[in-house]
């Protein structure tokens, strides 16, 4: 069939490869076998996420072969709410050997005497167009269902050749520093967070100075540790170091959410206004943004007003534990606990005391439609207080890497913003790829 763009071709997606629904299980099934994706992984980027896949016994297969994944594999969502974007699509890359698949997803594998390249195909059907197209096109009304025959009859404009690997290149750079961009801030907060436990949980410091070793650290940082233990409530701490209530270490603050029934608190929205699912989607523990704002109304319906640059935030129900730290001026729901530092305490110290003492802030929750810890009941918690010279010196090693975090994080959305406003641009023809001559 012609394509109105001239070069063009259009197809049907059933003409370009072939489908493959995915096997149910049960609970029990599950065990030490094979890698199974799930529909959660086609959510984190252009590749199904090969992170924290559970493994399928092996004796839950008859036919484990049929089902096995490869790189440049297209998986779909085959059923998913209308409300938060229906019609997932994300393509199999890096691939752990003999990784198969659910029934909640359908694979689709192209076929090898087509001229269609696996990565073009996964960026047009991630396009907006076609989000909006498999949203239309599944059965349904809250849910979307998407079938194999129905995917078959998909309309596919495909470039020749030559434009789809200039696409898929172009595209494809900006993608991959997206991924740089999160993979270092993976290794900036594990190093921050290792830096954290030695210090403050494993006391290394102490430890080198009392048994004589080399704790990796120079030697006016393992001075400014105390060379000894004693007692407390929380068991052998730093000597000289106090166990106090978190209440002394921060200004725990609640949130609310003014009434949905009146337009004037929403409009205009001036206001970042946070609830937990805006931490729920977060690569790492910076917020930048929100998905709602408040009005000026609005903000004045919460007592906690607008918190500042720094606050510690902590999701403290539905669930218990999200983390991050405002970027920007932000005002909380009632789903939150913000911790804005007291004098000399580093807000840095406070996200990675709340990340490890996650189990304990839990253990203080109650509530019986789910669990929630209350403010006061937060304030109580017990934590081991360093000398401030070591808190200081924490923040000075951690907020370089904090920073860097950040702007890492900023340069991500601009990259994002670029190839989102491309990627409609390439895949309708409008802007066209002039390749040298030769590369067709």
């Amino acid at each position: 069939m012609a394509s109105e763009v001239t070069g063009w071709t259009e197809q049907k997606l059933g003409e370009l490869g072939e489908f493959r629904n995915g096997a149910n299980f049960s609970q029990e099934d599950y065990g030490s076998g094979y890698p199974i994706v799930n529909v959660k992984q086609l959510y984190r980027g252009r590749y199904a996420s090969m992170q924290d896949v559970h493994e399928l016994a092996t004796t839950a297969l008859s036919n484990p072969q049929s089902l096995f994944l490869r790189h440049g594999d297209i998986l779909f969502a085959r059923s998913s709410l209308k409300a938060s974007g229906a019609g997932q699509v994300a393509m199999v890359g890096p691939c752990k050997p003999h990784a198969i698949f659910s029934g909640f997803i359908i694979r689709f594998r192209i076929k090898s005497t087509v001229r269609v390249i696996p990565d073009y195909l996964n960026y047009l059907l991630r396009s907006p167009v076609y989000r909006e197209l498999l949203t239309r096109i599944g059965s349904g009304t809250t849910i979307t269902n998407l079938s194999q025959d129905t995917l078959a009859r998909l309309s596919i404009e495909l470039p020749p050749l030559f434009e789809q690997k200039a696409i898929v290149s172009m595209l494809g750079a900006l993608d991959d520093k997206i991924e740089l961009n999160r993979r270092m801030n993976e290794t900036l907060d594990a190093m921050a967070r290792a830096l954290f436990k030695s210090w403050f949980v494993d006391f290394a410091p102490v430890h080198a100075q009392i048994e004589g070793c080399n704790s990796g650290f120079p030697e006016d940082i393992v001075a400014l540790f105390p060379n000894s233990f004693e007692e407390s409530s929380l068991g052998e701490i730093p000597k000289g170091w106090t166990v106090e209530p978190i209440d002394n270490l921060t200004e725990a603050i609640g949130g609310t959410t003014p009434s949905t029934k009146e337009p004037e608190y929403w409009t205009p929205d001036i206001h970042a206004w946070a609830t937990p699912k805006d931490l729920s989607k977060l690569d790492s523990s910076v917020l930048r943004k929100t998905e709602r704002r408040i009005s000026d109304k609005g903000l004045n319906q919460i007592g906690s007003g607008l918190l500042p640059v720094g606050t510690v935030l902590l999701s403290s129900r539905a669930p218990i534990g999200y983390l991050a730290v405002a970027e920007i001026p932000v005002a909380i729901n009632q789903g939150f606990i913000g911790m804005k530092p007291r004098e000399g305490v580093s807000n840095l110290f406070l996200l990675y005391w709340a990340e490890v003492a996650q189990e304990t802030i839990k253990s203080r929750a109650n509530g019986s439609t789910f669990l929630e810890i209350s403010k006061s009941n937060f304030r109580q918690i017990e934590v081991v207080r360093p000398d401030e010279a070591v808190m200081k010196k924490f923040d000075t090693y951690v907020r370089p890497w904090y920073h860097r975090i950040v702007a890492n994080e900023n340069e991500t959305a601009t990259l994002i913003r670029m190839r989102d406003a491309l990627l409609p641009k390439l895949i309708s023809g409008e802007i066209r790829i002039d390749p040298m001559e030769g590369e067709r």
